[in-house]
């Protein structure tokens, strides 16, 4: 418990739908002493300790009691442990130590100190880093974390981890090591000529070790000078570079004194979730390679390494290589551009040997394997899966295949991205906070998982880190340097704690996130100026649209200025509700107000009278649409554009990093679901699905980062584990899946599935502040049968067939008409090209034919149509196909429309 005040929560299970409740007692049992609170009213989400903060070290119980509105009181719950595990004010003394004599950049090493002790009633460990660490008390290591501390930066926040060691500490003589390694603080970040060490040369650690004896008394130990350390069987190690273990050091070296450095900031507790080993996956293949090498398939794109079963002569050296997909039969590592991502064993010879890299961590499918010892068994070999430990809440299922996939990989791309902080990649020599990636992502990610404790942590960082004048970096921690101000990137000072608030009720990081978020806001109104239009700035846009050359991916068509002009007045308006929700009144009219006119100013700027958008793009009236930056007069006209624009491309994706979160969404919204399901659904590139059918276990950094034949995209920044794109997961949730949060927490939700053509059942379960909610349909004929169960204290607005209702506790069932079916009709080559679009069956007629005469014509043809109501089919395929392939294609369209037309007679009136 990082916090002396800790907010409180609790669920209900109740099998009385009825029941409400009128008040709450709070029990804290503490050194013998009783307190008892009591709260009227109904709330249950993170309600303020009623009792005196919690002391360093404090520890007790805490139970809860209920009364309902019917006057009956139950029972206390059972006793929930609470142990404060911070330290006390000018309690941290310990000196930050490193090797005694490193002669290489980030040199690990082993540090050690020998006490001995008596009576010990209770022994805590607190222990940071610069770098990543772990502990030891007699040579057993004190927890399961990985990569302790983390990453914050440095040079302005460390962070403390608190270990409970009673178990590990003996009467008598003990001995407290730590490894250490460099990780995230020695690296070189940064891009090509720039890259360098932003934190220094070499890691370094700080420990204190509290002995509570049975008399009263109390020891410390701390790191100093009369520590020792020495070089261990680690000889490299880097997050890029990867580790080099080797095993004939495994006894000490020469012990000698440590080098005690300059002091880092003083640490805080911990407050976001350990990273830790969550999963073991075995080799799924052994694939055909050199016979000097085993090339491995794991069979899932993940993060972490591998732990090796090996047995062989002294000396020998077993190395890894990783990589995310393979290039013509080998690993494919130039995406990884200088991250080398190899690690290596060096045999002691002892027998059987079991390893696994300590300090870095790789994103991989394959591994290749040299060096091998004898016959190779693919049972020796388990790749081991590192994150954050972040709770599982949401989950979301369909029997619709290739959607499910689509849904999986969003949930793999945030386990492998989400490590300490929320970064963009795990593979190549980047790996970095960057804030548009977890500003599209959150809403997806705050279903999924548990991420309140992971992204506080984060937000505390991000505010350290924004310069005076407001500018939030690209990347947090900020290792770049060179940071601008950038819509969508920036704005995450203000989306992601709104995101919090709402999701998980997180008024307190709304509130310590609101000075960060108001100079965010304030500095773009000042580049904006009195026109209130932010342009002729750096902006990365909708950064990574398809359109976009492989070495610019900032070349989007939608115009940059449009961009941050429409982010502005979103993040305007969140800032307006965030000071309405912590009572700043004042703010909370200024802000509403400038976010009125920055609206009226985009319409004047970038909306014809007609609802047209100056840039006449998908991402454009996207967020026009779903950012409510339309008078009503225009919403129908824009919709209508942007449902023609997604047909005109034939279904196929054209938005980037800011449009992609949002298209579907605005084509809902305003009744296109038609053609929202059918961009959902193709499979073409580029798509969602694309990478689907190309094999894909999570989601890519860009549309098209494996070609359709199979190769690698040529651009320098290419990676196939990527969330950002992911972020469509959040309107599956709502939309699909059909549950909304409508009030902090999941106090009130609503219930409104949508059945879209070409999908038959959508299921989401939710774990609540409240409990659990699920929502499932299925189609079923005519109707859709829809089936919700809602926890005690939720209330759900929900529709049905005979309108909008309320519902309360329970499980309920009701049906919905199913969307009609599109009637097909006769199609031909007189047809107009959004008639062809909009009947899939008649252009797979078409798409065969060319193909069965000219493969190549289908994808040229596809590359270059725009599929408008203003051309026949018959102008284009003529550009693709001789006289003889015309009749043809004429002849088998007038069959499949015959066909239709029988099909439809036979049916009975």
């Amino acid at each position: 418990m990082p916090s002396p005040r800790p907010a409180i929560s609790w669920c209900v299970e109740t099998t009385d739908a009825t029941w409400r409740q009128r008040a709450a007692e709070m029990r804290w049992e503490s050194g013998g002493e009783v307190e008892v609170a009591r709260i009227e009213g109904e709330g249950r989400l993170r309600l303020a300790w009623p009792f005196a903060p919690l002391s360093a070290r404090r520890r007790g119980t805490l139970r809860v009691r209920l009364t309902g509105t019917d006057g009956e009181t139950g029972d206390w719950s059972d006793p929930i442990e609470v142990v404060a595990g911070f330290l006390g004010d000018g309690e941290w003394d310990a000196a930050w130590i490193g090797h005694p004599s490193p002669d290489r950049h980030a040199h690990p090493a082993v540090l050690r100190h020998v006490f001995t002790a008596s009576g010990v009633l209770r022994a805590t460990l607190y222990a940071t880093a610069v770098g990543s660490y772990q502990a030891e008390i007699n040579g057993v290591d004190v927890d399961d974390h990985v990569l302790k501390p983390g990453w914050t930066p440095f040079d302005k926040r460390t962070v403390y981890d608190t270990t409970d060691v009673t178990r590990l500490v003996r009467d008598g003589e003990n001995v407290l090591a730590f490894r250490i390694a460099g990780t995230w603080a020695t690296e070189h970040f940064g891009f090509r000529q720039n890259a360098r060490p932003r934190y220094g040369e070499q890691p370094r650690l700080a420990a204190q070790l509290l002995l509570e004896h049975v008399d009263g008394s109390s020891t410390w130990i701390r790191t100093g000078a009369d520590w020792q350390g020495t070089s261990g069987p680690i000889t490299e190690s880097g997050l890029y570079e990867g580790e080099h273990h080797d095993a004939r050091r495994s006894a000490p070296g020469r012990w000698a004194p440590v080098r005690v450095v300059a002091p880092d900031p003083i640490p805080g507790a911990r407050i976001a979730p350990p990273v830790r080993r969550t999963e073991e996956r075995p080799v799924a293949a052994v694939l055909p390679s050199p016979s000097d090498r085993v090339l491995l398939d794991f069979g899932q794109n993940l993060v972490g390494r591998l732990r090796i079963r090996v047995s062989g002569a002294r000396g020998t050296t077993v190395t890894i290589r990783h990589a995310e997909v393979l290039a013509e039969g080998s690993l494919g590592i130039r995406p990884l551009r200088r991250a080398l991502s190899a690690d290596s064993y060096t045999l002691a010879g002892s027998g059987e040997e079991v390893w696994e890299p300590e300090f870095t961590f790789h994103g991989f499918r394959y591994a290749e394997i040299t060096g091998w010892p004898g016959a190779f068994d693919p049972e020796d070999v388990t790749a081991i899966v590192v994150h954050s430990d972040m709770t599982r809440t949401g989950w979301f299922h369909t029997s619709h295949p290739l959607l499910q996939k689509l849904h999986d990989n969003v949930v793999w791309s945030l386990r492998g991205n989400f490590l300490s902080i929320p970064t963009d990649c795990p593979q190549r020599d980047e790996r970095l906070g960057w804030t548009g990636d977890i500003q599209v992502f959150a809403p997806t990610a705050g279903f999924l998982y548990d991420v309140r404790g992971f992204l506080d942590s984060w937000m505390r960082d991000l505010a350290l880190e924004q310069g005076a004048d407001g500018t939030v970096p690209f990347v947090v921690p900020d290792v770049l340097g060179l940071s601008r101000p950038a819509a969508a990137w920036g704005d995450a000072a203000v989306v992601v704690p709104d995101t919090l608030e709402r999701l998980f009720g997180d008024r307190d990081t709304l509130a310590r996130q609101y000075p960060s978020a108001r100079a965010w806001v304030d500095l773009c109104m000042r580049l904006a100026g009195p026109r209130r239009i932010w342009e002729g700035y750096f902006q990365f846009g909708d950064w990574l649209d398809p359109t976009a050359p492989p070495d610019r991916p900032g070349q989007a068509m939608t115009a940059t200025g449009l961009v941050a002009t429409a982010y502005l007045a979103r993040s305007s308006s969140l800032l307006a509700d965030a000071a309405g929700t912590l009572g700043k009144r004042e703010d909370a009219e200024h802000y509403r107000e400038a976010s009125d006119a920055i609206r009226a100013a985009f319409v004047r700027e970038y909306v014809t009278p007609a609802g047209r958008m100056l840039s006449d793009t998908p991402t454009a009236y996207a967020l026009a649409l779903v950012f409510d930056l339309l008078p009503e007069r225009s919403r129908a006209a824009a919709a209508r554009r942007l449902a023609d624009l997604v047909r005109e491309n034939g279904y196929r994706i054209a938005t980037g990093f800011v449009g992609t979160p949002l298209i579907l969404d605005a084509l809902t919204a305003t009744g296109h679901e038609r053609e929202a399901a059918r961009l959902l659904l193709e499979t073409g590139c580029p798509s969602w699905l694309y990478p689907v059918t190309m094999g894909a276990t999570t989601i890519w950094e860009r549309w098209d980062s494996m070609l359709p034949d199979g190769s690698i995209n040529p651009g320098d920044m290419t990676s196939f584990n990527h969330y950002a794109l992911g972020a469509v997961a959040d309107w599956m949730h709502r939309e699909l899946g059909g549950l909304t949060m409508l009030e902090p927490g999941g106090r009130r939700v609503r219930i409104a599935p949508r059945a879209l053509p070409g999908i038959d059942d959508a299921a989401v379960t939710l774990d609540t502040a409240y409990g659990r909610i699920e929502v499932s349909w299925v189609r079923d004929g005519g109707e859709v049968r829809v089936r919700a169960t809602i926890p005690n204290g939720v209330d759900a607005e929900v529709v049905t067939a005979e309108g909008a209702r309320s519902l309360g506790a329970g499980t309920h069932a009701w049906t919905l008409p199913a969307p009609e079916s599109q009637p097909a009709g006769a199609v031909g080559l007189e047809s107009s090209l959004a008639e062809v679009i909009d009947d899939p069956e008649a252009l797979a007629v078409v798409e065969k034919a060319l193909a069965e005469h000219r493969p190549a014509a289908v994808a040229a043809m596809r590359a270059a149509t725009r599929w408008t109501h203003g051309q026949t089919l018959a102008e284009v395929v003529f550009q693709y196909a001789s006289p003889a392939v015309q009749r043809e294609i004429r002849r088998r369209l007038d069959a499949l429309s015959a066909s239709r037309v029988r099909d439809h007679e036979g049916q009975p009136a």
